[in-house]
């Protein structure tokens, strides 16, 4: 069978088969796109799948940041300490 059967005249999907999210950007750190936008992918038209393969490297830059690691955690969910200490 040959692949050119199954090609079609759209944007293609950005997946790239990477499929976590991460948890404070709520990203697919794989493609880079919304829950939302990976749900209505194929059932949108295509002014609006352009328009967000448009924003995707923009978008890069929110899951490069350092988030301190363990360190990072830690601080994040340490209790701040009491006004009476």
């Amino acid at each position: 069978m040959k692949d050119d059967i199954w090609k079609r005249d759209e944007i293609a999907s950005p997946c790239v088969n990477l499929c976590v999210v991460h948890p404070e950007v709520r990203l697919c750190t794989g493609c880079l796109r919304s829950i939302d936008e990976i749900t209505r992918w194929s059932k949108m038209p295509a002014e609006e799948r352009q328009q967000i393969m448009d924003t995707l490297p923009a978008r890069r830059s929110k899951l490069t940041k350092r988030r301190g690691g363990r360190a990072g955690r830690l601080a994040r969910n340490a209790t701040p300490p009491s006004l009476a200490d």
